[in-house]
């Protein structure tokens, strides 16, 4: 079994991007556009984006095709994002779809093979249940299908948590459904990407999915007349929850704003928007960066300061916990030399906080 390096460290920190359908005019054809996709499921895969938006800036051309591109790139990205065991269940056939055979595979690690024994699995519900009335749900293991721990409407596609243990068993295969973000939150596997439909760029803010969670608290703005950029030896991120990346298309955000009426603000102003205003190719050679190139750029210089400044309360507020029950329980009776070189260490913990400076963007 091929296994997909993680980082062994649970992550409830999300990072969203944010694109428009339009960047698709510039391609002639639908297999130019199928691949263009190609490059930025693969993009993103590879950085762990959490969330990909595609907005309407209502600059695009579509003519008299069959679909948007909006709902062209939104179809592939979600084709992409699906195991492959799954596709034929929740994508029939489509026009969109038909140079999907020749997209690069994302090869996440949630698009297992049959027989991996994997901790946690992609399924769908089955329209047959196990003699105790629970669902049974196609994971992807031939001829075995999984019983979880409830029953749940047919064709429903769910997130299954499996002892790897029980693969080697002839009895029947049991698991319990989770969230899809159980993975990441366990020791920070990644999932895939969620894909959302945006009418406009005002509405990749206002509806975004987790504003009981206080939102997006880092809206980063791309652009080549960014006021910051990641060449500066000061750069940094603040802490974060769930940061939002957003690309513009060939005119850039400004020309998204400007023709966004819902947006009270000149396209001039965008930076306004966001918190950080941002240049991530600077110096760049070629009078103009596609879209599917900065996407691919920025996630890959930004990268190593999103894992920095990813911010995990849970786990601050779980080692503050433990912290202060040692303290509780530490007595002169208890005293030894094992005890004294713990307490040492543990003055260490947050060492590492300091090294990197956080940044309004403003």
């Amino acid at each position: 079994m091929e296994t997909v390096p993680c980082r062994n460290k649970s992550r409830f920190s999300t990072v969203s991007i944010a694109l428009p359908g339009s960047v698709l005019s510039n391609c002639q054809t639908r297999e130019l556009r199928t691949l263009l996709v190609g490059q930025i499921a693969r993009a993103c895969t590879i950085y762990h984006v959490d969330e990909i938006i595609v907005f309407d800036d209502k600059l695009g051309k579509t003519g008299n095709i069959r679909s948007t591109h909006q709902e062209f790139m939104a179809r592939l990205l979600q084709y992409c994002e699906c195991p492959q065991y799954l596709r034929r269940q929740f994508f029939p056939m489509h026009p969109d779809l038909q140079f999907a055979g020749l997209l690069a595979p994302v090869d996440a690690p949630h698009h297992v093979r049959e027989g991996d024994r994997s901790k946690y699995r992609e399924g769908v519900v089955m329209n047959k249940n196990s003699s105790n009335g629970n669902s049974l749900v196609n994971c992807g293991i031939r001829n075995r299908p999984v019983e979880i721990d409830r029953n749940i409407t047919p064709g429903i596609r769910c997130t299954v948590q499996i002892d790897p243990s029980a693969y080697g068993k002839a009895a029947q295969i049991k698991g319990i459904v989770v969230s899809p973000s159980a993975p990441r939150e366990d020791d920070g596997t990644y999932w895939g990407y969620t894909t959302r439909m945006a009418k406009s760029i005002n509405d990749v803010f206002a509806e975004c999915p987790y504003a009981d969670d206080g939102g997006y608290d880092l809206k980063i703005g791309t652009s080549e007349r960014g006021s910051k950029s990641v060449e500066d030896k000061s750069f940094g991120l603040p802490k974060f929850q769930h940061s939002l990346i957003v690309f513009g298309g060939v005119a850039g955000i400004e020309e998204c704003v400007d023709a966004d009426e819902s947006i009270k603000l000149a396209g001039s102003s965008s930076s306004k928007l966001f918190d950080l205003w941002l240049n991530t190719c600077p110096f760049q050679a070629s009078r103009t960066i596609r879209t599917e190139e900065a996407v691919l750029i920025s996630l890959a210089k930004m990268n190593p300061f999103l894992m920095k400044a990813s911010h995990d309360k849970e786990i601050i507020s779980q080692d503050q916990q433990k912290s202060h029950q040692e303290d509780d329980e530490f007595s002169d009776e208890s005293l030894s030399d094992e005890s004294g070189e713990e307490e040492s260490d543990e003055g260490d913990d947050n060492d590492d906080d300091n090294d990197a400076e956080e940044d309004d963007g403003k």
